[in-house]
């Protein structure tokens, strides 16, 4: 799998760079800094000097990017894979995304820095809009990711199921973790009337039914190698997944990208985009 890693020098980013220990090894690793390079914000300025101060800026922040990328090349865990050093200029974001499009990359890894809860939920945070616009998976790291024993799956459906065990025949990781796979239903509600009795006996119909389900894929990732645990909850899909995490204190948090696209997906958001921003796990999302 090849495997874009995004940096900027936060915190996070070396974070990031940490994550790679558990990963498997990358057919391609790419290591990309973004120069935000601002505009001179003084509008008297003469075009010419405007120019000048943006190429200074440009160029002092060009040494530091390059000084940047030598030091994450310093820091990564033994066996990552070939590496390749990008030094691009734009909105990181747009180049993060256009970047692993143009490698095809299998895996987008970065931290997670956010711009503030109202601004992040209008405009969106470089993670939330490489979760929303680029290719592949992407992990995206709200803290960090100390090991990777446990991760916990939530699947709705056969369309998600599929996509994990494509996603998982690839074997992205170093070691394999144990898998709990978990679905989350809404409370049977029936548009006729019924008695209590009658109303539970259909949810636990429904559970049955979804591990029955679950059992189905675990035993199709035990062949793959994977160690495997089913759950199910009835709620709602966010706070299920939230209060199993709670319960279950998983390493990572691997979920499919379903839900809205484009600028109605960035504002109202998707499952995987409200478990970016409600919770603190580390969280992975397939394609």
């Amino acid at each position: 799998m090849k495997i874009l890693l995004a940096v900027d020098g936060s915190d996070d980013s070396y974070e990031a760079v940490r994550a790679l220990k558990y990963m498997a090894r990358a057919e391609e690793l790419h290591l990309v800094h973004v120069l935000d390079v601002p505009s001179p914000a003084y509008p008297m300025m003469m075009p010419e000097v405007a120019q000048e101060l943006y190429e200074t800026v440009e160029r002092n922040m060009h040494d530091d990017g390059t000084r940047l990328l030598d030091r994450i090349v310093s820091l990564l865990p033994l066996d990552t894979g070939p590496v390749t050093k990008h030094l691009v200029v734009g909105s990181p974001a747009d180049q993060i995304v256009a970047l692993a499009e143009q490698l095809k990359v299998g895996l987008i890894l970065l931290g997670a820095r956010g711009l503030g809860p109202i601004k992040e939920r209008l405009i969106g945070s470089v993670s939330h809009r490489v979760l929303t616009f680029g290719p592949g998976a992407k992990l995206i790291l709200p803290r960090p990711l100390k090991r990777l024993h446990h991760i916990l799956l939530p699947l709705q459906g056969t369309f998600d199921a599929d996509h994990a065990l494509a996603f998982l025949q690839q074997k992205p990781f170093r070691d394999p973790p144990i898998m709990t796979l978990f679905t989350v239903l809404p409370h049977t509600r029936p548009p006729w009337p019924v008695d209590a009795v009658s109303s539970e006996h259909m949810e636990t119909h429904s559970l049955r039914k979804a591990k029955d389900f679950l059992d189905e894929i675990a035993a199709k990732l035990k062949v793959l190698g994977y160690q495997t645990r089913v759950a199910t909850r009835l709620g709602t899909p966010v706070d299920g997944i939230l209060q199993e995490a709670k319960a279950l204190n998983p390493d990572l948090i691997l979920a499919g990208s379903r839900g809205r696209r484009g600028v109605t997906r960035m504002v109202l958001g998707s499952v995987s985009h409200a478990l970016l921003h409600q919770g603190t796990y580390p969280l992975m999302i397939f394609g």
